[in-house]
């Protein structure tokens, strides 16, 4: 499969556990990590975003554990972007290198927020459509 975006880390210690493998709640964190990255690659910013009012911000998460990273392990954070009205979702996976074994699949959906108001936002529907084959 093709992806829009994809971004190598590297597993630290301290996001392990007792039983030696990355803490679930550290694969929200990759993801986020990813998300930002991709987002800033493209010169959104969310900061920018904040000072205009506008918060882009996760409304939904769904993630599936496939197998643990541990410790040293190097893996492939990857995403898609697509809109549906006014919901964002970031369909993403974690694959474990070198083998691309599947380590986690997310789905996230996000909105905008404009002054607190759930809203459409013309700068990120034309960012999602410039995306799309």
């Amino acid at each position: 499969m093709e992806y829009m975006y994809q971004l190598e880390l590297k597993v630290r210690d301290y996001e392990c556990d007792l039983q030696a493998i990355v803490n679930n709640a550290n694969y929200q964190h990759y993801y986020e990590h990813t998300r930002h990255e991709f987002l800033s690659l493209h010169k959104i910013s969310f900061a920018d975003l904040h000072d205009q009012g506008v918060d882009f911000v996760v409304a939904r998460v769904e993630m599936a554990f496939k197998t643990p990273l541990k410790s040293g392990d190097r893996f492939l954070s990857v995403l898609n972007l697509t809109q549906e009205g006014v919901k964002y979702t970031f369909n993403q996976k974690i694959y474990r290198l070198p083998d691309m074994k599947v380590c986690n699949v997310g789905k996230f959906d996000c909105v905008v927020l404009d002054h607190g108001k759930l809203c459409r936002n013309a700068a990120l529907d034309a960012f999602v459509a410039s995306l799309q084959p």
